[in-house]
């Protein structure tokens, strides 16, 4: 949300009035009058994830509130111990939280059973990892569709769509090679394609350009920007790299567990 940063509560969320809004009357966000406020994919309120190690607690995410809207490129930045990943895994429901909310799409991920959640993961959220996690003895074209299998998808179906994904990320021509005759940012966009399979409402990127150059993680990153507005997806990024942050829309810095600084990029 433009108005809302790290401090925001499902509370200060638009409902769906809010949307219909006419140019005589203003949004309740503040947006611009005749335009619809932006809509929440994410609402965090209060969130916490504590560990045990050694019989001592840990906590990684610490009280955290936090709204992302739909289309936004956000970006989680921190130290290694800052609770970027932790929270990262929250948002992708790889992990559950041990206080607070998470709601994704207006339905609170603590309250879904294992079996939801993974049809959640399966067809609403796609994953970019740092490593590519490829599989080495398939094509790029059985990498992306392989991921619509679990979904049921007809294999004819699956095939066409992996073609389609892997032109939109320039790779038509290499989508019969196998990873290892492709480079490392044309396997990060075979990733990204694969991600894209489902028709996710979010993609979870973990370091995506960690493993690569400065030029070919530019490359990566205008890639996932044209795709998300094709795709009209949501990106959500865990980095290091400046350079990569700064191109996103929204930057949130952690430290300690705790949202620092919540801004536009």
């Amino acid at each position: 949300m433009a108005g809302t940063r790290g401090e925001a509560t499902p509370e200060d969320g638009v409902g769906k009035d809010d949307e219909k809004m006419t140019e005589t009357e203003p949004t309740a966000s503040g947006a611009p009058k005749g335009r619809a406020a932006p809509e929440a994919l994410y609402e965090l309120s209060r969130l916490e994830r504590t560990f045990t190690k050694g019989g001592v607690a840990v906590k990684a995410v610490r009280g955290v509130n936090l709204v992302i809207n739909r289309g936004e490129m956000v970006s989680l930045e921190g130290p290694s111990g800052s609770g970027k990943t932790t929270l990262l895994q929250l948002l992708g429901a790889l992990d559950s939280p041990t206080g607070g909310t998470i709601r994704f799409e207006e339905r609170d991920l603590s309250n879904m059973s294992d079996k939801e959640l993974t049809k959640l993961r399966a067809e609403e959220i796609g994953f970019v990892f740092q490593h590519f996690n490829l599989i080495p003895t398939l094509t790029a074209a059985e990498n992306v569709a392989i991921a619509m299998f679990p979904n049921h998808v007809h294999s004819r179906e699956r095939l066409a769509r992996a073609r389609d994904l892997l032109d939109q990320v320039g790779l038509g021509p290499r989508m019969g090679h196998l990873p290892s005759r492709l480079s490392g940012g044309e396997q990060q966009r075979v990733a990204i394609a694969r991600a894209l399979a489902n028709h996710p409402s979010v993609i979870i990127a973990d370091e995506p350009t960690g493993n690569l150059d400065t030029d070919t993680a530019k490359e990566v990153m205008a890639t996932l920007n044209a795709l998300r507005t094709s795709a009209g997806v949501t990106i959500v990024i865990a980095t290091h790299d400046e350079d990569v942050a700064r191109l996103t829309d929204r930057r949130v810095r952690m430290r300690d567990g705790s949202i620092r600084q919540d801004s536009a990029a």
